[in-house]
């Protein structure tokens, strides 16, 4: 069935709040990562989405999940984002951020080309240029030249190809079962591994850790819900121009949490990625 053009203003509204507030829990974790392991971190993160999933969810949401014929895409989407979360990780140790984020941020483009060929959707003409418009005003943004091939970059777009293989399984996903279901699956693979990997890193924590560690669980928690409910109402080819508007945030946060001041350059990037965005919307709505 046809997506009305209001659902997909919404849709979108939903994607553009669910990575900004991926855009906080990113900064929460980035503050934890200094004194705690990143395993333990994705282990709490895990751990207390999971809780708050069976709190809301109860009897009803196991059941489901058993019952689910789409187990094993479920699993496999999880695991595909665990992956995904390792490359990464690996790459950030290594690379500068500005080239980080210019290599990943290449999922979008990778989402779109998916999404066509694997969803078999229709990426209008004004689809393709909100991407290029977006991954422009990225590569703007991070000032990515001096990127060099290395194996740190090759897993930066190993992470970017996995993470765009993950929105489409769950585009596909969301077509059959709810949102929060698939937080329980994903978060169900993370927990198993990261709490095998803990328990070699496991470092004692502060009070205040342990706080901010259920808090990032809480908002990874929300912006979790927050992306799968806008792909139920936006076809993976918008939510890759969506993707986007992740990077204006990150460095409105990187200025307010640590002052890192953004050269004139971000702005302008901040600017094409917003402009990607408002075409975006005013083409989607006069679609339909």
């Amino acid at each position: 069935m046809p997506i009305g053009g209001e659902s997909k203003t919404v849709g979108i509204a939903l994607g553009v709040a669910a990575y900004f507030v991926f855009a906080v829990h990113d900064a929460g974790i980035k503050w934890l990562v200094a004194d705690v392991p990143v395993w333990q971190v994705l282990f709490f993160r895990s751990a207390t989405i999971l809780t708050l999933c069976l709190a809301i969810g109860r009897r009803g949401l196991l059941e489901r999940a058993a019952a689910s014929p789409l187990k094993r895409p479920l699993a496999m989407r999880g695991l595909i984002n665990l992956a995904a979360w390792l490359c990464y990780y690996s790459a950030a140790r290594s690379l500068p951020l500005a080239q980080l984020l210019s290599l990943y941020f290449a999922a979008p483009l990778m989402i779109t080309i998916m999404a066509r060929q694997i969803l078999h959707e229709h990426v209008t003409r004004a689809r393709w240029i909100s991407v290029a418009i977006g991954f422009t005003g990225v590569m703007l943004a991070s000032d990515p030249f001096g990127v060099r091939v290395s194996f740190p970059a090759l897993l930066v777009l190993i992470a970017a190809a996995l993470w765009a293989w993950g929105i489409i399984l769950m585009r596909q996903i969301a077509r059959m079962e709810p949102s929060l279901l698939q937080m329980l699956s994903i978060n169900t693979v993370f927990f198993i591994a990261t709490g095998i990997a803990s328990v070699v890193h496991w470092q004692p924590l502060t009070t205040a850790q342990l706080v901010l560690l259920i808090a990032v669980g809480v908002i990874g928690g929300l912006a979790q819900f927050l992306v799968f409910e806008a792909a139920r109402l936006i076809p993976a080819s918008v939510m890759a121009t969506v993707e986007y508007t992740a990077l204006p945030w990150a460095f409105l946060l990187g200025y307010w949490i640590w002052l890192d001041i953004p050269a004139a350059s971000v702005f302008f990037g901040a600017a094409l990625i917003i402009l990607a965005g408002a075409l975006l919307v005013r083409a989607e709505r006069r679609a339909c």
